[in-house]
């Protein structure tokens, strides 16, 4: 079992900044790659950015440019500096983790996620 702990968030204008955290805590030793989704009321969830700890980072077209994804395995944190944000960035974020013991294509595990605001 692995619990995922989120940190930042919050609301901010457009144009400004928020970083998130994610620490990951217990069995993490089967860690594939961290990430986080989005879901805006009456859309869909989004894969926002992602980071296998083999291959590097991908994000969302949407955010290409404007969010960094960084982290590390060794200690099991993975950061979102969220820049030159936008009113549509506003949605649920959750931090995620895929396992190798687990399916490739959906996470195993979910943070319960936190609030991004962005108001015009």
């Amino acid at each position: 079992q692995v619990d995922l702990f989120e940190h930042g968030g919050g609301q901010v204008q457009a144009g400004g900044s928020l970083r998130l955290s994610c620490s990951a805590s217990g069995r993490t030793e089967s860690s594939l790659a961290m990430g986080w989704f989005r879901q805006a009321p009456g859309q869909d969830q989004q894969l926002v950015a992602r980071i296998t700890w083999a291959d590097g980072t991908s994000y969302a077209d949407s955010v290409k440019g404007r969010f960094t994804i960084s982290g590390s395995n060794t200690d099991n944190k993975v950061y979102l500096q969220m820049d030159s944000l936008k009113p549509e960035d506003t949605a649920l974020y959750r931090c995620v983790m895929w396992t190798l013991d687990f399916s490739p294509s959906r996470p195993r595990y979910w943070a319960q996620g936190t609030q991004v605001t962005v108001s015009s």
